[in-house]
């Protein structure tokens, strides 16, 4: 998702951004505005895997559902995501204090997997996201990375696109890597029947 730092004459607090936040989607990083404009392909790539997920949900009747406007409020400071994909644990949000006013997460034992679609902020995607999310405690993280962006360092060379899964193990992430004709493996929806193509070319 492309992102385009706002202008403000000073920072804000998170609580002034849950206050002020308007219909058009934006982040707080450290307390500066960002609004996340997706492109086309990213808004596919979203849908997609939206439709598959919320099907898998149905089939082996989970109690998750997948959040729309949902912000995940980082465990410090001023920073607060609002992620690509999010998949909501029903019985976790009586735990929520922001949930029933703002659509918002504080606790990662509520999300059992958030997606990020990597645009030209791929590095607040490897960096500080990935870090963030692990902090909290969130069980399962994917970055789709469709256009290759990322560092070599994170998806190899040649630099092709890839799907980042990270799970949690003993409250680090291990990373696996996902191209091609890849199925995805999931921890939290184990049956899924996905390949990195498929959802590359979401909507070709």
């Amino acid at each position: 998702m492309t992102a385009t730092y706002a202008v403000s004459s000073k920072p804000m607090t998170f609580a002034e951004f849950l206050e002020w936040r308007p219909n058009r989607r934006y982040e707080l990083h450290n307390g500066v505005l960002v609004e996340m404009q997706p492109t086309g392909k990213h808004d596919e790539i979203s849908g997609f895997l939206a439709i598959e997920l919320a099907l898998e949900i149905r089939r082996c009747n989970l109690n998750y559902f997948l959040g729309r406007d949902t912000l995940i409020k980082a465990p410090e400071g001023d920073t607060a995501y609002a992620p690509d994909g999010v998949v909501i644990d029903r019985t976790a949000l009586a735990r929520e204090p922001l949930w029933q006013k703002s659509s918002t997460l504080i606790h990662g034992t509520s999300i059992p997997l958030v997606i990020e679609i990597t645009s030209n902020n791929w590095r607040d995607d490897y960096w500080h996201k990935l870090s963030d999310y692990e902090t909290l405690g969130i069980a399962e993280y994917w970055i789709v990375d469709y256009q290759a962006l990322g560092g070599r360092r994170y998806i190899g060379e040649p630099k092709v696109p890839t799907i980042s899964v990270f799970q949690l193990v003993n409250e680090e992430y291990q990373a696996q890597l996902f191209r091609g004709s890849d199925r995805i493996r999931s921890k939290v929806f184990p049956e899924l029947n996905l390949t990195a193509e498929q959802i590359f070319q979401a909507g070709a």
